[in-house]
């Protein structure tokens, strides 16, 4: 039998998740603080801060990504996401350090995610061939992956 803790957490994290993806930011994130104050999990944190950036505090969102490394540096998705908040903020130079990281992560479900962000990177700095490469190889973890599929026509059209 588990610590009974930990279930209630990840109860709490489901509940958390639902409302998050309903559009309840405030009560999601009231339940991701409550799980995290059971039992701390990297998914919880990194889910909290993705709830802060839908409400546009990315700043937030990048501190409970780093508290999710914490409790699991091998966790791909909290790397991911800090990448792409800085991403949002312009600051592509800053993020390629956390998407490397993302990308060799030992747990990880969405490696297409990193490597999209990536390309990103490489168009913002006008290295189209590495960033088609990037966007190319986030299409073979996930060849239906829309954002990839998008870049990749957006970049043949630009460079020819």
């Amino acid at each position: 039998m588990g610590d009974p803790r930990y279930e209630l957490a990840m109860d709490l994290f489901q509940q958390a998740y639902v409302l998050q993806m309903q559009g309840d930011l405030e009560t999601a994130a009231d339940l991701y603080r409550k799980s995290i104050e059971l039992f701390p999990t990297a998914e919880a944190y990194t889910f909290l801060g993705w709830t802060y950036s839908f409400q546009g505090r990315l700043e937030d969102a990048i501190e409970q990504c780093k508290n999710a490394i914490l409790i699991d540096p091998q966790y791909g998705n909290p790397y991911n996401d800090i990448g792409a908040y800085l991403i949002q903020q312009g600051k592509f130079e800053e993020a390629e350090p956390w998407l490397q990281k993302a990308i060799s992560s030992k747990r990880y479900d969405a490696y297409h995610f990193p490597w999209y962000n990536m390309g990103r990177v490489y168009v913002s700095r006008e290295m189209f061939n590495r960033a088609r490469e990037c966007f190319e190889k986030s299409l073979s973890f996930e060849p239906r992956y829309r954002l990839a599929v998008d870049a990749l026509k957006q970049l043949r059209s630009l460079v020819q």
